[in-house]
């Protein structure tokens, strides 16, 4: 039977699950703070507040499973395929670009501007006849048993004065940020933990412009890194030639530049190839001091959900640093889990939205782990070469031995739908063997010398590596079985 669905964001994530809601037939209203972002007003704001975002198989799939085949085509269609890393570093006082690629069997990252994406969405519900879409609407207050809300609705003409408005709902679902308001509101109604850590990072966006001839500067399909450990600056490419970049530093480094004011010698520095190659030093100093210096944010809480009425996706549950590219991706697929166990419980949304909550929690949490710790691999172990050595074995055993379900981590995040728990899980007994691998090197290369150095004997050395394979395959054997 259908239901009032009351959405409190229209960002991505709310957009899709309006979209959810409509096509089951439900009745939708989406309430939004911001003006439309697709008034053009509006546009440079949400675009300096924003990292370029790059959709993966999680977010794919979920625009898929919306039961409008062209949702999917349309997104698509706006993205740049990434092939993988494209590392810039100075090896021996050179600077030097490597590529590495995301996965073994080719498979792309996709470039996605925000607005972009948040405009094909928006369209789509706004031309669907159960949807309604309220901008410049602010929540007031939740009553969860009552099933009511109240929203003030802010005037451009006089923002300081607004009209409330009273609301009923069968069902909100929150999806307005890492701030959220109906989050807030719902504490109130369950005993929700919650924990939250503004990282010693804050982030600055960069425009990198087209040549004059209206070409790229740089090679399009990588999202190119300069990691330098404590900093890093990441570009990722736009449809229009252009490519959109962050400085990653520690609150401390962006004081010391601040009061400096020595910019471009730091970028000289530390991202060689940046100045004047991509930005001139008067523009680079223009947007660092125009650009904001913003915090990230890691947000957990549990449960994510109230009685029948209420829940929250996105970063209102479990916002993320955006170190793994999952931020964005992690929500869209909310809403399909969410709808699934929606659809699986048709009589029962109380079961549904507890199921949502026991499923997911595990989930969000292990990917808010992995991102925070994949600033390490972003910034530093990309450019060593155990690194890079781990890599590939992991990439080979992939190719060769696909029947042993071997894959990266980051694979498995990326290119599959896996649950993230279950995908850490999985790397961990990745992990085991793989140091069983090292330990059967290590002790093959002491058999080897010792056998060589006690008698010189062929047959000896190829017993005492007998013994090393047999005894790392009996340990590997032992981790597969659990």
């Amino acid at each position: 039977m259908p239901s009032k669905v009351v959405i409190v964001g229209a960002g991505p994530v709310g957009s899709l699950a309006a979209l959810y809601a409509a096509v089951r037939g439900d009745e939708v209203e989406v309430y939004e703070l911001r003006p439309d972002l697709r008034d053009p007003e509006t546009t440079p704001l949400n675009f300096a507040k924003s990292i370029n975002l790059a959709i993966s198989e999680r977010g794919i799939n979920s625009l898929r499973q919306t039961g409008i085949p062209e949702i999917a085509e349309a997104v698509l269609s706006e993205t740049t395929p990434m092939h993988g890393r494209m590392i810039h570093v100075r090896k021996n006082g050179n600077y030097i670009r490597e590529a590495q690629l995301y996965d073994a069997r080719g498979k792309n990252l996709l470039a996605l501007d925000r607005t972009s994406l948040n405009k094909t969405l928006l369209d789509h519900i706004e031309s669907m006849p159960n949807v309604k879409l309220f901008f410049n609407h602010k929540l007031l207050g939740v009553d969860f048993k009552r099933k009511l809300a109240w929203f003030e609705h802010q005037r451009k003409s006089d923002p300081s004065r607004g009209t409330e408005m009273q609301v009923e709902f069968e069902l909100m679902i929150g999806a307005d940020g890492a701030h959220s308001a109906v989050r807030y509101h719902l504490m109130k109604y369950v005993p929700m933990a919650y924990q939250q850590e503004y990282i010693d990072k804050l982030w600055c966006q960069f425009h990198v412009p087209p040549t004059s001839n209206g070409e790229f500067r740089l090679p399009p399909n990588y999202l190119h890194i300069w990691p330098q450990d404590q900093s890093m600056f990441i570009a990722l490419p736009n449809q229009d030639a252009t490519f959109t970049a962050t400085l990653f530093l520690t609150r401390a480094a962006f004081e010391e530049l601040d009061t400096s004011g020595k910019v471009v010698e730091y970028f000289q520095a530390k991202f060689p190839g940046v100045v004047p190659d991509l930005i001139t030093e008067d523009e680079l100093r223009l947007q660092y001091t125009k650009n904001q210096h913003l915090p990230l944010i890691s947000i957990k809480c549990s449960p994510y959900h109230f009685g029948s009425s209420g829940v929250i996706v996105g970063d209102a549950a479990h916002a993320m640093v955006p170190f793994y590219g999952q931020g964005m991706n992690a929500g869209l697929e909310d809403v399909r889990v969410l709808f699934e166990f929606l659809d699986r419980y048709p009589d029962d949304r109380t079961a549904a939205l507890a199921s949502y909550t026991k499923q997911r929690t595990p989930d969000a949490q292990t990917i808010n782990d992995l991102a925070l710790r994949n600033y390490q691999e972003m910034a530093s172990d990309v450019k060593k070469p155990l690194y890079l050595l781990r890599k590939k074995i992991e990439e080979t055993l992939d190719l060769y031995l696909p029947n042993a379900g071997w894959a990266t981590q980051y694979s498995r995040v990326t290119f599959s739908n896996m649950r993230y728990s279950e995908i850490q899980q999985a790397s961990q007994r990745q992990a085991k063997i793989l140091n069983g691998v090292v330990g059967l090197t290590t002790v093959f290369a002491i058999a080897s010398v010792f056998a060589l150095s006690r008698s010189h004997s062929l047959e000896r050395l190829k017993m005492s590596v007998l013994r090393s394979i047999c005894w790392v395959a009996r340990k590997s054997q032992a981790i597969l079985k659990g």
